[in-house]
């Protein structure tokens, strides 16, 4: 019996997430990848382990992920499906397809960690849909992935809990986690989901696990952008998570089913960088425009360039070995080698052939 589920009478029900999807016999979670096995006594199966929309390497920035392994390429790949049903999704022609539109490649665990070894990733991101839905599968490539020395790093919503929760953050070394606004009202009307349960898996992960974590909220005219909703989110996380927590405010294009709206402006992103920041948030990035200044990460002791970034290029690297600034020996939170990356701006695709 898979271990993120219960019976519950004649139906079983999936623990993975806060749905607590309770299906019988055939039927599918709200995900749609979640489904009862058709048996007089149904359990939970993973309808996509081992299949993908397609593999490619990215440079880690554009998880976004800033403090971790800088300049580095990433194996990122995703699956189908989603347990949100975000109405503004930037990724729904993936998240909100049915399985077999979109799984076209297939790749066991094994076969992931060798390829991203050898091709010069440092890491593997589930990403591209949210990889809590397909956990088993990606657990099994973190697995994987440890024994030839590649990070895993998940990008994902944070909409999960219990034992699968745990699991999957335990094989982790990175996460971003999408904190989409800092209304329950906005969860439930355009996510369909409670913002409780997703500030649970932040403070779970940031404070309870040895993940690496950034944020991202994606910043939606006059949906989640007021100067008093981003003054409470910045609060709680510096309250809750620290000061160093790096957050990123993305620009929202119109898409799926929110198209009543046009794209966020730069001047709304650097407005909320700069309550953030005033808040006490040290690290504070904008994302989905072309702004250096906020690419940059700054040393919050002397104001030095540590890392320059002009969309997703490095141009100046001044940490040492350890991950200080060599202006003044702060220390720059993150996971950090002695040399940076170099894989630029580049994306390519990859191919990973089934065994013979």
């Amino acid at each position: 019996m898979s271990p993120y589920s219960t019976r519950v009478g004649d139906r079983i029900r999936c623990d993975v997430c806060p749905r607590a999807c309770e299906l019988r016999a055939g039927q599918r979670g709200f995900c749609y990848v979640r489904r009862a096995t058709d048996q007089a006594e149904p359990d939970i199966e993973l309808t996509t382990y081992g299949r993908s929309s397609g593999f490619c390497i990215d440079p880690i920035e554009k998880k976004p992920l800033n403090h971790f392994l800088p300049g580095t390429p990433v194996l990122s790949f995703g699956t189908a499906g989603c347990n949100l049903g975000c109405r503004f999704c930037q990724n729904w022609d993936i998240s909100k397809a049915r399985a077999d539109d979109r799984l076209q490649a297939t790749a066991q665990p094994e076969a992931i960690a060798a390829a991203a070894a050898a091709s010069g990733c440092r890491s593997v991101a589930f990403t591209y849909n949210d990889p809590v839905i397909f956990t088993e599968y990606a657990i099994d490539t973190a697995r994987a992935c440890r024994e030839r020395d590649v990070r895993s790093v998940a990008v994902t919503a944070g909409y999960v809990q219990g034992r699968a929760r745990d699991d999957f953050f335990a094989v982790m070394d990175g996460a971003n986690i999408d904190l989409k606004a800092f209304s329950e009202d906005f969860y439930r009307k355009l996510c369909f989901a409670r913002l409780a349960d997703v500030l649970d898996t932040i403070d779970y992960v940031a404070n309870h696990t040895a993940c690496w974590v950034e944020l991202t909220t994606l910043l939606i005219p006059d949906a989640n952008d007021s100067d008093a909703e981003i003054t409470a989110l910045a609060e709680w996380v510096v309250d809750t998570v620290g000061p160093d927590v790096p957050l990123h405010f993305s620009a929202y294009h119109p898409d799926f089913k929110m198209r009543d709206r046009g794209r966020t402006p730069l001047a709304t992103l650097l407005r909320a960088r700069d309550i953030a920041m005033r808040v006490g948030l040290r690290f504070v990035y904008c994302g989905n425009v072309h702004h250096p200044e906020s690419d940059t990460t700054w040393c919050p002791a002397c104001d030095t360039a540590a890392i320059a970034r002009d969309w997703y290029e490095l141009r100046r690297w001044a940490l040492d070995g350890d991950g200080r600034c060599a202006g003044c020996g702060a220390t720059i939170p993150g996971v950090f080698e002695a040399r940076p990356g170099d894989w630029g701006a580049r994306r390519e695709r990859l191919t990973i052939a089934p065994p013979r």
